[in-house]
C-alpha cells in the first residue's frame, strides 16, 4: 500500500476511534465503561503514528536521490563508470589494465563473447560488482532506480470500511434480536437476603427480582408492587413479553441477557424501552427454582434509551 494511503489508513482509524470514545458515547455499544481509556489512548496513538509517517515521509522527499548524481557522468558507484570503466579493473574502449584488450584478447584470460576469466562478462558484468543493464549490487537499477512497482491487493482496501463506519455509521447497539437468541443467564446464588425497603413501587433491577423469586426462602418479594426498566423482547410463543437487560462481561461479544416475564400489558414494539410497575406473577414454588421470573404488570411508561444499556441498573424514571 502507498505510503499516502498508508497515513490516510491509520488517521481515518485514529479519528474513528476518538470520535467513538472521546466525542461521544458511541463506544458504550461495544465494551464496557471502563474500557473507555484505553479506547482514547489508542485513537491518540494511531493518529501520532499518522503524523510520524507522514513528517518520516516529506523528510525523505527533501533529501536528494543518490541516483540522480550519477546521471551525466556518474553512473558508477567506486566501482566503475558507466562511460569508461576507470576504476582500475578494466576500460570499455581499450580494457588496457593489463587484464584484457578489447581488440585482441592476447592475455589468455577471456574469449570475446563473455569474458569468463572470473572477473567479468562484456554483456553484464557478473563479477559480483553490477550488471552493465542495470546496476544490481544492491546500490540501484538503471531502469528502475530502487522503486518498487508492486500492486496493492484489492483486498487492502477493505480496511477502510472499519475506519469509515466509525465516523460516518455506527452499527446499532445490541438487543431484542440478540436477547431472543440467548439463553437467560443464571443468577448468582445468594444465601442472605437483607430486609426489604417500604417503598412502593419498589425500585429493583432484573438480577434482584430474580434472586428473590426463586432463593429468598423468608418470600419478602410476595404481594410487594415493583418498580422495573429494561428493553421489550417478544416472547415468540404468544405467552406475554420479556423486560430485558443485555449486560457485557468485556465486549458485546460476551453479552449476556436477564429477562423477566410479563403479563397483562400489550407489548411494545420490540427493542422499546420501558418502566412498569406489578407483582410477581405467580407461577411455581416462591423462593424455590420451580418459581417463574414474572411479572403481572400494572402500569407501563416508554423512556429513552439510556446512555448505557448494558448494565442492569435501577428504574430510570418514576412511573
Amino acid at each position: 500500500m502507498k505510503r499516502p494511503l498508508q497515513i490516510t489508513l491509520l488517521a481515518l482509524s485514529g479519528l474513528g476511534v476518538l470520535h467513538a470514545s472521546l466525542f461521544s458515547d458511541l463506544y458504550l455499544r461495544y465494551v464496557k465503561e471502563g474500557m473507555r481509556p484505553l479506547l482514547i489512548g489508542s485513537g491518540l496513538l494511531l493518529l501520532g503514528l499518522a503524523v510520524a509517517e507522514a513528517w518520516w515521509g516529506r523528510k525523505d522527499a527533501e533529501q536528494p536521490e543518490e541516483a540522480e548524481g550519477g546521471k551525466g557522468g556518474r553512473a558508477g558507484n567506486g566501482h566503475e563508470r558507466h562511460a569508461g570503466f576507470e576504476d582500475g579493473h578494466e576500460r570499455h574502449a581499450g580494457f588496457e589494465d593489463g587484464h584484457e584488450r578489447h581488440a585482441g584478447f592476447e592475455d589468455g584470460h577471456e574469449r570475446h563473447a563473455g569474458f569468463e576469466d572470473g572477473h567479468e562478462r562484456h554483456a553484464g558484468f557478473e563479477d559480483g560488482h553490477e550488471r552493465h543493464a542495470g546496476f544490481e549490487d544492491g546500490h540501484e537499477r538503471h531502469a528502475g532506480h530502487g522503486h518498487d512497482h508492486s500492486h496493492t491487493p484489492k483486498v487492502a482496501w477493505l480496511l477502510f470500511l472499519p475506519a469509515l463506519s466509525l465516523l460516518l455509521y455506527a452499527p446499532p447497539a445490541l438487543g431484542a434480536f440478540t436477547a431472543s437468541r440467548e439463553t437467560p443467564k443464571a443468577v448468582a446464588e445468594e444465601d442472605h437476603f437483607d430486609p426489604l425497603p417500604a417503598t412502593s413501587p419498589l425500585p429493583i433491577t432484573l438480577t434482584d427480582f430474580t434472586q428473590r423469586v426463586q432463593q429468598d426462602r423468608e418470600r419478602a418479594i410476595e404481594g410487594r408492587t415493583v418498580q422495573m426498566t429494561g428493553f421489550v423482547t417478544p416472547a415468540g410463543d404468544g405467552d406475554g413479553w420479556y423486560l430485558t437487560r443485555l449486560m457485557l462481561s468485556c465486549c458485546a461479544a460476551d453479552a449476556q441477557s436477564v429477562k423477566v416475564r410479563i403479563h397483562g400489558v400489550q407489548a411494545p414494539p420490540a427493542d422499546t424501552w420501558v418502566t412498569l410497575t406489578g407483582t410477581w406473577h405467580p407461577s411455581g414454588t416462591l423462593g424455590t427454582k420451580s418459581a417463574a421470573a414474572a411479572l403481572d404488570a400494572h402500569t407501563l411508561k416508554k423512556i429513552p434509551k439510556p446512555t448505557n444499556g448494558y448494565t442492569d441498573a435501577l428504574p430510570l424514571t418514576p412511573p
